[in-house]
């Protein structure tokens, strides 16, 4: 296992690993210039080799969800490997965020970074063709940590990739994140079945899914809503209100006690939103604290769940003399007014 250290001119810091591409820390200041750990994770590399929820890592070949792990291409039926009851997850039993990557250093004008590589072969968890994979985690000057993905493949095949982070922007294991607050560029959500798996494409107006203005993430978790209780929470795709295809802000979030906030910017259709709901107490993280439920949140850039599935989704197949090519941006600040809660905004 090998470890990278990225640090810009800001002395903002990101460690990676290159077992499953997996940021293992990101260390930003708040707004009394104190620097803090803001992604779950843990403390010994080593942990990182046992089970654990996808802490930081590269998912592929496919994020998130396919319906009963089948699958079509030109008429050809592919069987993935069942991971999450009837479906397949995140890119099945051994999926690429449990995989060692080539690692290669690079050096640019306004930041440092690390490119990471491998070839899926043929068949791999049951996904068609040999798919070649590049990854690449820049952290530049204006405090933004930079995911390029890159694809080509011999067969036809699907891909869609995302990072998989827990972010706290109180510090890994410094309670929940109910108080942050967010915000998704999105008027449209993909509501889910029992099993997660998408059931169309829905209005978030009058919903406890709609972020089009900043909402802390405890203020409607607790609604009566069956899709909050299908999820125990918040975990869903929400359909991004893009104007082009270039990189655009989707979402972001403001931690009003540190001032702290996150920006996401990428060129996918869609974030999955995950609160956390699945912690429990019982895995315990950086400096010895435990993860309860809600301690982290993810904000996944992807294609929408199911989509080999949906012919109303955006495709996510991949064929040969294609490119796949995503970028997502992870962009760092902060607030210096003073805290104010958010009930008394």
């Amino acid at each position: 296992m090998e470890l990278f250290r990225l640090e810009n001119k800001n002395g903002i810091a990101v460690e990676i690993i290159n077992l499953g591409g997996i940021v293992t820390s990101i260390k930003t200041p708040d707004r009394e210039g104190e620097f803090e750990d803001i992604v779950l994770g843990f403390d010994k590399l080593s942990s990182y080799q046992t089970s654990h929820p996808y802490f930081g890592a590269i998912i592929g070949r496919y994020a998130n969800r396919i319906a009963k792990g089948i699958f079509s291409i030109d008429a050809t039926v592919y069987h993935l490997a069942k991971n999450n009851g009837e479906n397949a997850l995140h890119g099945g039993i051994k999926g690429f965020d449990k995989v060692f990557w080539e690692a290669t250093t690079i050096e640019e004008q306004d930041g440092v970074g690390v490119v990471l590589s491998r070839t899926s072969p043929d068949t791999e968890e049951g996904y068609p063709g040999n798919l070649v994979v590049k990854v690449t985690y820049l952290l530049n000057n204006a405090n933004e940590l930079v995911i390029n993905y890159e694809a080509t493949t011999d067969k036809p095949t699907l891909c869609n990739l995302t990072n998989h982070s827990y972010f706290n922007l109180k510090g890994a294991g410094n309670g929940d994140v109910l108080e942050h607050e967010v915000l998704i560029n999105a008027s449209q959500y993909t509501p889910v079945d029992a099993t997660f798996i998408p059931t169309g494409i829905n209005s978030v107006a009058a919903t406890p899914f709609d972020f089009r203005k900043p909402m802390t993430v405890g203020a409607r978790i607790g609604m009566d809503n069956e899709q909050l209780r299908l999820g125990n929470g918040y975990d869903h795709n929400f359909v991004l209100d893009r104007v082009g295809k270039g990189l655009e802000v989707v979402a972001s979030v403001y931690e009003p006690k540190t001032g702290r906030t996150l920006e996401v910017l990428t060129t996918e259709p869609g974030v999955q939103l995950y609160t956390g709901n699945g912690f429990d107490g019982t895995i315990i993280g950086k400096g010895n604290k435990s993860y309860e439920k809600y301690a982290g949140l993810c904000l996944e850039t992807q294609h929408f769940p199911d989509s080999p599935n949906q012919a109303v989704f955006p495709s996510t197949i991949l064929r040969p003399k294609e490119e796949y090519k995503t970028s997502t941006i992870y962009r760092f600040g902060v607030r210096f007014e003073p805290y104010k809660a958010y009930k008394d905004i």
